[in-house]
């Protein structure tokens, strides 16, 4: 476990701008085109131009590199420009780096991105279709051959420790579900607009791998999200109110691996992101109790409960409850189970929403909101704040 102390990078930074094209199912457009409309949009939403953009961050896998997107938005020099590795656990880390890149004047305004067509597409879902010669591809090759070929079948390992473990049965993964598609419900974004669900209906829903049924399981998406960072002192003279960096952090666990760790000691939790809980709660001098919105990723349900048990709200097992409860105003733009699978970035823009007080789903005076990043793998989490 890590003695780390708390940081320095809270409150040097902010989220000034946030954009996104239409989520959707075939977008029509290549990726690049995706990432330019993003990056304009977020932008157009700090009242920045190009011309202000001196970095830009983004993930591996994403197919429109830094160079490409500052070439095709009209964007200059570049003195930072960065991608963060294991897919949807850079989430989080894109606005870490731009906050770090800030802080420490080596740009002042740095853009983070995520376009895909992964539903027209790539679909992720899909699962392995070959071992890539490295590290990671030989260490599939100890899950493969037992048909471990997908996320979801990862995650059901974990999934069906966690309910033998605490004596639970599957349809307890339903209260995640349900909760996300009632938000998801009343956001005109969301793919699943309209479209609430009850536990029954998540109960009956088919299984993709045990215990996992279909509503247990994000969406593939086609579409793009930005967000925009620089200075907290040059975000208060932009026109949207500032989402203030309070917190960011990465994390890693014991044994990690890229969603098969499957020989740590316990599969009930996930210590990558006990690592970003720690170091979130040390650095940004806060508890759970002072957090009035989360936007946990949720690419399956059972990493959702588990990362409430993670991060302190509840105890060992009772994630589930908790969220039966609304104890906590939890994924309030749907998901991406509910409105997109935009690999969290989409979160990233909630929870810049609720503490501007613009989210459809509003939650009255949030001034402090969690956000994650993927799990399963090393993963990273912010803590935004209003300004002042």
């Amino acid at each position: 476990m890590s003695a780390r102390k708390a940081d320095t990078l809270g409150g040097r930074a902010a989220i000034v701008g946030i954009g996104a094209t239409e989520f959707s199912k075939d977008s029509g457009r290549s990726e690049l085109k995706l990432a330019v409309e993003a990056v304009q949009a977020a932008l157009d939403d700090a009242g920045l131009t190009p011309a202000d953009v001196d970095g830009l961050v983004t993930f591996t896998m994403d197919t429109s590199p830094e160079i490409s997107v500052a070439q095709a938005c009209g964007i200059g020099d570049l003195t930072f420009f960065s991608r963060v590795h294991y897919g949807g656990g850079a989430a989080c880390a894109t606005v870490q780096q731009a906050a770090l890149a800030v802080a420490t004047g080596v740009a002042e305004v740095v853009v983070c991105y995520r376009a895909f067509n992964e539903r027209s597409g790539r679909r992720f879902g899909s699962g392995v279709q070959h071992r890539e010669p490295s590290a990671e591809g030989a260490a599939l090759g100890w899950s493969l051959p037992f048909g471990l070929l997908t996320p979801a079948s990862w995650v059901a390992m974990a999934a069906q420790r966690y309910l033998y473990a605490y004596g639970l049965k599957p349809e307890v993964f339903g209260h995640v579900a349900v909760t996300d598609r009632r938000h998801a419900a009343t956001n005109p974004a969301a793919y699943f607009h309209g479209k609430p669900i009850t536990l029954a209906e998540h109960a009956a829903s088919r299984w993709i791998v045990e215990p996992l049924r279909l509503l247990d399981c994000c969406q593939e998406t086609d579409g793009g999200q930005a967000i925009v960072v620089t200075s907290v002192e040059r975000a208060r003279d932009l026109p949207r109110p500032p989402a203030v960096i309070t917190a960011a952090a990465q994390g890693a666990g014991r044994g990690q691996e890229q969603m098969t760790s499957f020989y740590r000691d316990d599969l009930t939790g996930l210590p990558e992101m006990g690592v970003v809980a720690r170091q979130l709660w040390r650095s940004g001098g806060l508890t759970p109790a002072d957090i009035d919105v989360a936007i946990l990723y949720d690419h399956f349900t059972p990493f959702v409960l588990m990362q409430l048990e993670e991060f302190g709200f509840c105890g060992r097992g009772e994630a589930a409850g908790f969220v039966a409860e609304d104890a906590l105003p939890l994924n309030t733009h749907g998901g991406q189970l509910g409105e997109a699978y935009l690999h969290g970035m989409n979160g990233i823009a909630e929870a810049v929403r609720q503490i501007r007080g613009t989210s459809v789903n509003q939650v009255p005076g949030a001034a402090r909101t969690l956000v994650t990043a993927g799990t399963g793998v090393p993963t990273s989490g912010l803590l935004l704040g209003a300004d002042g």
